[in-house]
């Protein structure tokens, strides 16, 4: 059991991620779900109800509302599976020639404009904060650091409008 949710930051809300949790919202007020991620910014959880008959439920709980969370049950495989499952990235369609092509812009349009970038595997990898995936756009940059976020994402918006084309949402 624990108070004082938002104040405790990304690396303690870790130990609660894919754990079955009771959250008090209130003094009267629960929410129970497997808790498949926690916002950096708002500390909002967001807890997954898996259904009988199938599919599951979404539920977004506010940070600052949260009271209490407490850990019910830990995740045995099928469970981590699902919740791994629960949102498969997006596809993307574009070859990979031309994938590497607009890695290559977006690597040379970063350090054009003095932001330390390598590529790790497939990713580029930026100040060591921020991943950006394929197909390269502004919409794959993923950090808990919202305001680099912010100017990466504004970055590659402004120069690669055209990176955002040929792939599914």
């Amino acid at each position: 059991m624990q108070c004082g949710w938002p104040l405790l930051g990304p690396l303690q809300w870790l130990r609660y991620v894919s754990k079955q949790v009771k959250v008090t919202v209130g003094r009267d007020e629960e929410f129970r779900g497997w808790l498949l991620t926690v916002d950096p910014v708002s500390a909002s959880l967001v807890l997954v109800t898996f259904r009988e008959e199938g599919g599951a439920s979404v539920q977004v709980v506010m940070g600052h509302a949260v009271g209490e969370v407490e850990v019910l049950q830990e995740a045995d495989e099928e469970t981590a599976a699902r919740l791994g499952a629960s949102f498969p990235p997006q596809r993307c369609d574009l070859d990979p020639e031309e994938l590497r092509r607009r890695r290559r812009r977006v690597r040379s349009w970063l350090e054009k404009n003095w932001v330390p970038v390598c590529e790790d595997g497939e990713d580029l990898r930026v100040a060591g904060v921020l991943t950006v995936t394929p197909p390269y756009g502004p919409e794959n940059c993923f950090s808990s650091n919202q305001i680099i976020l912010d100017r990466i994402q504004t970055l590659i918006q402004s120069s690669h409008q055209e990176l955002r084309s040929g792939c599914e949402t």
